[in-house]
């Protein structure tokens, strides 16, 4: 069972029973599939009707036709703050803002407005029909169903915009259910999913693997009960649970750790971190999967591609609709409560993890400096970090 530690930091009430649990991540992950593949889902909020969903990377213009026929409403435009205000047409800030088109929406004017690489510019610049169009701003929490369509878009690793068409009545969402063959998730559980999963998460394998510098390395899986993404624990030598240990959470990230890419310095941490924490004897990195922080590998190419038009990396994940940073830590915090680890001093230059890690209920006792020098091509980079992110040297 979960620990009741990890659900009172998570804000989570412990009467759900397990199965319910393993229910609720299967919708989600099922529904993420189908995103993917580029099908529609029915997204039903707890409040209000329904909504046929379809991430906007999918959209065609026929796509928007069947959603018409088959809802007999107009499909609404949904995109997150952040991409509104990077097209100028509100201010930044948390939640999502809806288009509701008094003229038929069109698949070229979707890509556009959910995509900086079909239209980088601001909406004088070929959006106008977008920036005439009624909206409204809704908060991350509101209730009308909005908010979890998109939030579900983004749990898909795709761009954070979707098209969505409401269905008036219980009854109506039924026969269209059964017409399209469309799977079904509910907004609670699609706001619960990451905090779900993460209490899920379990050890699945374990292996010894002698690492450069640390030959005393055992790798262990862990992976949800949904059979979501696995993150990895490499344990240097055996930690006292009793002491604080030297932990490193680490994003993986393909192109710097694995292709040994220069305009990151993710690789010399990656492999820093493992000297640094074999030298002290025992400690553990985590391996998380949540490349680009938290936005995946392909959106991250789509951010270096906004990097190249000299947009730094925090500005081109807003360009893009993210949050800068989208990361969660509460598979770090279980993974480590997991291997009985409760106190950790903590590799890092970033404050943030510190004290998100002490709010999934791991103490900090120390944050040890982890940097390494400019090579060239990263020094904007690094740069960003410290001016925008807080990183400290």
């Amino acid at each position: 069972m979960t620990d009741p530690r990890l659900l009172a930091a998570l804000g989570l009430k412990p009467t759900i029973h397990e199965e319910e649990r393993r229910a609720s991540l299967r919708s989600v992950d099922r529904a993420v599939g189908e995103l993917r593949r580029g099908d529609g889902v029915l997204v039903r909020p707890d409040g209000g009707p329904a909504l046929l969903a379809l991430a906007a990377e999918s959209v065609t213009d026929r796509a928007l036709a069947l959603m018409r026929d088959a809802t007999g409403t107009a499909p609404r435009l949904m995109v997150t703050r952040q991409r509104a205000a990077a097209l100028g047409l509100i201010k930044d800030g948390p939640g999502v803002v809806v288009f509701e088109p008094t003229d038929p929406l069109d698949a070229a004017l979707v890509r556009q407005a959910s995509d900086p690489a079909a239209h980088p510019g601001p909406p004088d610049q070929g959006l106008s029909g977008l920036s005439a169009m009624p909206m409204r701003a809704l908060p991350a929490d509101s209730d009308d169903g909005a908010a979890a369509v998109v939030r579900l878009v983004k749990l898909a690793r795709l761009l954070p915009a979707a098209v969505a068409a409401p269905v008036a009545r219980p009854v109506a969402s039924e026969r269209l259910m059964a017409r399209l063959d469309l799977l079904s998730v509910a907004a609670y559980d699609i706001a619960e999913y990451e905090a779900h999963a993460a209490s899920s998460l379990g050890a699945v394998a374990e292996a010894a693997v002698p690492l450069d510098g640390a030959e005393a390395t055992r790798i262990v899986a862990f992976r949800p009960t949904d059979g979501g993404q696995e993150h990895l624990a490499l344990v240097v030598g055996r930690p006292d649970p009793a002491a604080p240990a030297l932990v490193r959470l680490h994003s993986e990230c393909f192109t710097g750790d694995l292709l040994g890419s220069l305009r990151c310095d993710c690789g010399d941490q990656l492999r820093g971190a493992v000297r640094e924490i074999a030298r002290a004897g025992s400690g553990v990195l985590l391996y998380l999967a949540q490349e680009g922080r938290g936005i995946g590998l392909v959106n991250k190419l789509r951010a270096y591609r906004l990097q190249d038009a000299d947009y730094d990396t925090v500005d081109a994940n807003e360009m893009l609709g993210f949050d800068a940073d989208e990361r969660i830590y509460l598979p770090a915090a279980e993974m480590l409560r997991r291997l009985g680890l409760t106190r950790v001093r903590l590799l890092t230059n970033n404050p943030d993890k510190v004290a998100q890690l002490a709010r999934c209920g791991i103490e900090v006792v120390e944050r040890v400096t982890h940097s390494f020098p400019a090579n060239g091509h990263n020094e904007f980079y690094l740069g960003t970090k410290r001016r925008r992110s807080g990183h400290l040297l």
